[in-house]
C-alpha cells in the first residue's frame, strides 16, 4: 500500500526534506568561479608539423586561425595541450608564419556541409570544389567526427549487395552494411577494381575518399576509372599526398560524414576509402609530432584508437534508415599481410579481400585470391545450396594451387587424387569464371548461375 494514499501529507513532507538536503549540499560545496575561454593567443613555436601557442584556450578538435604575412590566415586544429601551451596542427601550408603571430580561436567544432548537390562533384578535404563547376548547393550540416550508434539499434546484415564483380558476388558475397578490407600491394589492380564497383553496383549513392594518393591518380580515377556514368551518382573527396596530414585525416572524416547523411535519408550507400593505410599514416605523423611514443613499428597508440572509430561509423543504420557498405583499401608493403595496419584492420572489419601479385602477373583480373579472402556474413546472406557451391569451387582452386608446382614440371601423375584431376581438367573454366573484363558488369543473379554451372558440371 502506498503511504501517501493513507496520509497525503507524507509525500509533501518528503519533498520538503529533499529540498532542505539539496540546499544544505549547495552550501557545503564552494561555488566555482565562472571561467571563460580565451579566444586569442600568440604563436610561440613552430617545429615540423606542430605549432605551439600560448594564451589561447580552445577545446580539442576546435579550429584556430593563425595570422600569416600579408594579412592572410592559416587554419589549424587543436590536437593537444600541455600546461600553458596549446598544440595546433595546420590544415594548409604554413609558409609566411612569424613568431608571436596572433592565434584566434573560432567558436564551435565545425561541421560538414551535405546535400544532394554533392552528387557528381569532386571536393577537397575542406569541402571546396575541385572540378571548376562552381559552388555547391547544401541542405544541412553533419558532424565531422560523426555520432555513435547504439549497436543494438543497427539493422542486421541480411541482404546481399550487388557490386557488379562476378568473383565477389558469387564466391565472397557482400551484405548491405558490411565493412570490408581490400588488401593489396602496389600495381595489382586495386583502383581498377574500385572503379568496376562504382560503375556496376546497385547502390543508390557512391562516396569515394581518395586519401593520400598521388595527384595524378586522382584525376585518372575520376575521368578514366570512375567515368561519367560512375561520377553521376558519386561524390569524390580528394586529399592527395601533398596535403598536410590533418587535411588527409579530414578527407576521410568528410567522406564518411557525407555517406552518413545519405544513409540517414534511407539510401543504400557504397563507401570506397582509398586508403585506410594513408589515413593511419597521417595520424601517425600527427601523433609523433605532439610527442606520442611510437609503439608498434613506429605507429603511436592513437592510430589504433582512430581506426575503429572511423570504421564503426559505416554499416547499417537504425530501422527505417539506409546502409553504408564500405570498402577500405589497405596497402600491404612488400605484400606483408601481417603489417600492423593490415593486422589491425582485419580485426575490426567484417571481412577482407586479398589482391594477389602472383595472380595479377598471370594476367587474371580482378586478381582476388579466393583462398586468402573471406566474407564474414556469408552465413547470414547465402543459403545452404549456395554455400555448398562455393565450397566445391574453393576446393578445386585449393587443390590446383597446392599442386601447381608438381603439375608445372610434369611430376603429378593423373589418377593420384580425383579432386586434383578434376581441378586440372576444369582449370581453364575456373579462370574464365574468376576473370572479368573491366567493361562488363555481372549481377548477383548472373554470378550465381555461373557459379552453379561451374560447381555442378562434371569434367569431361
Amino acid at each position: 500500500m502506498n503511504p501517501a494514499s493513507v496520509h497525503p501529507h507524507v509525500d509533501q513532507w518528503a519533498q520538503a526534506r529533499n529540498l532542505r538536503l539539496a540546499a544544505r549540499l549547495d552550501r557545503a560545496q564552494p561555488a566555482l568561479p565562472a571561467r571563460g575561454i580565451t579566444r586569442e593567443g600568440v604563436l610561440k613555436r613552430a617545429v615540423g608539423l606542430t605549432l605551439e601557442a600560448t594564451g589561447c584556450e580552445a577545446p580539442l578538435g576546435s579550429t584556430c586561425r593563425v595570422e600569416a604575412m600579408g594579412g592572410s590566415w592559416v587554419d589549424a586544429e587543436v590536437v593537444g595541450f600541455a600546461g600553458e601551451r596549446t598544440y595546433l596542427m595546420p590544415s594548409a601550408e604554413i609558409a609566411g608564419l612569424l613568431p608571436n603571430a596572433r592565434v584566434v580561436a573560432r567558436p564551435g567544432l565545425g561541421g560538414v556541409e551535405v546535400g544532394e548537390g554533392l552528387l557528381g562533384r569532386v571536393i577537397d578535404s575542406d569541402g571546396v570544389p575541385l572540378d571548376g563547376r562552381g559552388p555547391i548547393r547544401h541542405e544541412g550540416r553533419m558532424s565531422l567526427t560523426g555520432t555513435s550508434i547504439n549497436p543494438l539499434m543497427r539493422e542486421p546484415i541480411t541482404t546481399p549487395l550487388d557490386v557488379g564483380v562476378r568473383a565477389i558476388n558469387a564466391m565472397l558475397p557482400i551484405g548491405r552494411g558490411q565493412r570490408v578490407g581490400l588488401f593489396a600491394g602496389s600495381g595489382v589492380g586495386k583502383s581498377t577494381l574500385l572503379g568496376m564497383m562504382t560503375r556496376y553496383t546497385e547502390a543508390d549513392v557512391i562516396v569515394v575518399g581518395l586519401i593520400g594518393e598521388r595527384g595524378r591518380e586522382v584525376r585518372d580515377f575520376v575521368e578514366t576509372t570512375l567515368g561519367h556514368m560512375g561520377l553521376s551518382r558519386a561524390v569524390v573527396v580528394a586529399a592527395p599526398a601533398d596535403r598536410p596530414p590533418l587535411a588527409r585525416l579530414h578527407g576521410a572524416y568528410r567522406a564518411t560524414a557525407i555517406a552518413e547523411w545519405f544513409r540517414d535519408q534511407g539510401l543504400n550507400v557504397l563507401l570506397l576509402m582509398d586508403s585506410l593505410t594513408r589515413f593511419a599514416q597521417a595520424q601517425r605523423e600527427i601523433g609523433l609530432s605532439v610527442g606520442e611514443p611510437p609503439t608498434t613499428r613506429g605507429y603511436p597508440p592513437s592510430v589504433f584508437a582512430k581506426l575503429p572509430a572511423l570504421v564503426e561509423r559505416a554499416g547499417n543504420g537504425a530501422a527505417g534508415r539506409g546502409s553504408i557498405t564500405a570498402f577500405y583499401t589497405v596497402l600491404t608493403e612488400g605484400d606483408d599481410q601481417q603489417e600492423p595496419i593490415a593486422d589491425a584492420a582485419r580485426a575490426i572489419l567484417d571481412g577482407h579481400f586479398v589482391l594477389s601479385r602472383r595472380i595479377a602477373e598471370q594476367g587474371l583480373y580482378p586478381s582476388i585470391d579466393i583462398e586468402a579472402s573471406v566474407s564474414r556474413v556469408v552465413t547470414e546472406i547465402a543459403e545452404v545450396p549456395w554455400r555448398e557451391q562455393m565450397r566445391k569451387v574453393k576446393q578445386m582452386i585449393s587443390a590446383y594451387t597446392s599442386n601447381k608446382d608438381l603439375i608445372a614440371i610434369g611430376a603429378y601423375q593423373r589418377g593420384s587424387d580425383p579432386l586434383v584431376d578434376e581441378a586440372l581438367a576444369r582449370w581453364p573454366e575456373i579462370c574464365a569464371f574468376l576473370g572479368q573484363d573491366v567493361t562488363q558488369g555481372a549481377s548477383v543473379a548472373d554470378s550465381r548461375r555461373a557459379l552453379a554451372a561451374l560447381a555442378e558440371r562434371k569434367a569431361a
